[in-house]
């Protein structure tokens, strides 16, 4: 094959692709630049993670006497980058919406402020999730441990942060945020998901918090637990803002892999067995549990098999 015909071809392929864009609602994004920018998302959050655990990203070394002008300088930072991406993400929904005379630049500020003076708020109740990891696992040899290894430290920190800009009905970034947590810790939490304090999931893979799940204090999950809908229509749009995910009262525990479906509750105290699937409320304090298999051992060099 020639150049020319490669070039030729490279032509054809160009127009053949150029035209499938045609008439896309939403898949492309062609003459608009009002859209966030998923890797400056993961810079702010690493910004934001310095002010929640200082000295930890190993950028800067905090001292008492230089922790004033770098949480400053960071501040400083965060709050023009934020402001822009937040500005971004609003356009965008005006965009959408065809509401040009809304002040994004304005809103955009407000809402940066208010997130930047939620970090306080933000680092007292992830000091009670740290907390509880330590205290719910006897392999953690220090608070340190937890949460420069634990990724369930890194996935509930930036759920933190994504409720509080969800609550500010900020679009599209807090689910960029929650999707970049999960693609890194394999725990996916939506970001309406309402969590309280002294939460921790121990070995932190597989997890799945729904949207209207609602989570309450010292609650404990184990890998691969599910707070899921129980059915979703084939429009799905339908039910947008429908409570369809659980809700866990305080100081439940729940083992691996269990299930939970629907709109019910699991009342305080009450504990959710290994492989549980379950689709009705359960009353404070009861034990749930899966009907305890029958294991079989069969020698490797005989016919004959018992019963454990």
């Amino acid at each position: 094959m020639t150049d020319l015909d490669n070039i030729e071809n490279t032509t054809d392929l160009v127009k053949a692709i150029v035209e499938t864009y045609d008439g896309d609602s939403g898949i492309n994004f062609i003459d608009v630049t009002n859209l966030p920018v998923r890797e400056k998302i993961m810079s702010i959050l690493d910004g934001l993670a310095e002010l929640l655990f200082p000295g930890y990203r190993g950028k800067r070394i905090v001292t008492q006497a230089n922790v004033h002008s770098i949480v400053s300088d960071i501040l400083d930072t965060l709050r023009g980058e934020l402001a822009h991406q937040v500005s971004l993400a609003l356009r965008h929904e005006c965009r959408m919406k065809d509401c040009p005379t809304c002040d994004c630049e304005t809103m955009a500020s407000d809402i940066t402020e208010r997130l930047l003076g939620k970090i306080p708020q933000i680092r007292r109740i992830l000091k009670t999730d740290v907390q509880a990891a330590f205290d719910g696992d006897p392999a953690a040899r220090s608070l340190e441990e937890v949460v420069i290894s634990y990724p369930y430290i890194t996935a509930i920190a930036i759920h933190r942060i994504a409720h509080e800009l969800y609550l500010m009905e900020v679009p599209l970034i807090p689910r960029i945020m929650s999707e970049y947590a999960h693609s890194m810790t394999g725990i996916d939490i939506h970001p309406g998901a309402k969590i309280g304090k002294r939460f921790f999931i121990d070995h932190a893979t597989g997890v799945v918090v729904g949207e209207t799940a609602i989570i309450g204090n010292n609650v404990k999950f184990y890998q691969g637990v599910s707070l899921v809908a129980i059915s979703i229509p084939k429009d799905a749009q339908t039910i947008q803002g429908v409570k369809r995910h659980p809700t866990i009262e305080d100081d439940v525990t729940i083992y691996a892999e269990a299930t939970i479906l629907g709109n019910v509750t699991i009342g305080k105290g009450a504990v959710i067995g290994a492989n549980a699937w379950v689709r009705r409320s359960v009353p404070p304090g009861v034990t749930v549990m899966m009907a305890v298999p029958e294991t079989r051992y069969k020698h490797n060099n005989a016919n004959a098999s018992h019963k454990g």
